[in-house]
């Protein structure tokens, strides 16, 4: 019987402690290109670790104005460096 794991890079990132899988920007363009009339006007709100490292949060404040969008919210954990901080953007409009 073969006991090897069939999910090998789970494996390794559980064992160096590297359990962060993020989605790529790539998928989520290609996913959300169909939907831009439904964000219009509306605020979007993404719960994710840190901001920085979110690519949802990436395409959202790149395309905040393409998409109409009224507000963009995020949530972040308490280590995080921009924790209980406000981020503004220029040239949004909202």
């Amino acid at each position: 019987m073969n006991n090897k794991p069939l999910n090998t890079n789970l494996h390794k990132a559980n064992i160096a402690k590297k359990d962060e899988f993020y989605t790529q920007l790539v998928d989520i363009e290609k996913e959300l290109k169909h939907y831009k009339e439904q964000f219009r006007g509306k605020v979007v709100y993404c719960n994710c670790d840190d901001p920085y490292e979110s690519n949802f949060f990436k395409y959202f404040a790149a395309n905040f104005n393409a998409l109409g969008l009224k507000k963009l919210i995020t949530t972040t954990f308490d280590g995080s460096p921009v924790a209980d901080q406000q981020l503004l953007f220029k040239d949004m409009k909202g």
